[in-house]
């Protein structure tokens, strides 16, 4: 291994839309960056789920070594806090020593990507939602983030189901109904079919990240559908809830918001102002990846 490859280091952000990776060289030099498909950590739980994993990270392995061969590895990824199979894995696609890889959960990397220890709230909209504050002794603390089948209220996928569960009920009441809705006419397009069977096979047959991407349907529509305007500023509320909880139990401190859901519409945003009077709320575009990139590599040097 050359010099210059032992200070790479290689950053990781799994989500369940998509995986993002760069390469970084110390002192923060990033030399290379992409993205694959999705992942989480609980897909560790079925082998199915590992299988496609395994395809991802093939994926990720072919493009990162076009760049460079890193000699550490940090990867943030939905789901984990520790998975010692997930962290065995990785290190096998990337051919590196398993106490070469560390593995964190996402939202840790998601603040220390915007946030320094003790300086705010980051309340983060993607395909999931959560809260996140670490405090001055690094400790973190955390609301929301426990999937979309419990809460991730305003996220992307939140939006999405928020949707289809409006529109199906609707459609008991009046068949048909789904005609005068622009909302409802721009997802049915986008899932093939006005059918039940289509949306079945959405919702139960996907991986949540494809239904996730329903919420670019919703803010397309905004202008013209009341149904799409409500849903949008119901998710700016659900975010500022987030805000509410880490307010309780740690005092009034700046909210940073992220996420790419958080910037469909700008609906969201002023609602979540609305609800959080007097609270100073700034949006800053997240590269998780790149933050866990330069931590590697910085961690690569310092090994060197």
């Amino acid at each position: 291994m050359t010099q210059d490859e032992a200070a790479l280091g290689l950053g990781i952000d799994a989500g369940g839309t998509r995986t993002r990776w760069a390469l970084a060289r110390a002192p923060g030099e990033v030399v290379a960056q992409g993205s694959v498909a999705g992942f989480s950590a609980l897909q560790m739980a079925t082998d199915a789920g590992r299988a496609q994993i395994g395809t991802v990270l093939t994926a990720l392995t072919r493009e990162v070594s076009v760049a460079g061969r890193p000699a550490r590895a940090l990867a943030g990824v939905t789901g984990a806090n520790s998975n010692q199979a997930l962290s065995a894995m990785l290190a096998t696609h990337l051919g590196l020593p398993e106490q070469n890889v560390e593995l964190r959960s996402d939202i840790e990397i998601a603040y220390l990507s915007v946030l320094a220890p003790g300086e705010g709230y980051l309340i983060y909209g993607g395909t999931g939602s959560f809260a996140a504050f670490i405090d001055a002794d690094g400790a973190l603390h955390r609301a929301g983030g426990r999937g979309g089948i419990l809460d991730d209220g305003g996220s992307g996928y939140w939006i999405a189901r928020e949707a289809l569960s409006l529109i199906w009920r609707r459609e008991d009441e009046q068949p048909g109904s789904w005609k005068d809705s622009p909302m409802a006419v721009e997802i049915f397009s986008d899932i093939g079919g006005s059918d039940w069977a289509a949306t079945r096979r959405l919702v139960y047959e996907s991986e949540r990240g494809a239904l996730g991407e329903l919420a670019l349907a919703v803010a397309a529509t905004a202008a013209m559908d009341p149904l799409s305007r409500s849903l949008l500023a119901a998710a700016g509320r659900e975010l500022a809830r987030l805000a509410h909880a880490l307010k309780a139990r740690f005092g009034a401190r700046p909210v940073v918001t992220a996420g790419r859901a958080v910037g469909l519409h700008p609906l969201i945003g002023a609602s979540m102002r609305s609800a959080l009077p007097g609270v100073n709320v700034t949006h800053r575009h997240t590269e998780a990846h790149v933050a866990a990139a330069r931590m590697a590599a910085g961690n690569a040097a310092h090994a060197a």
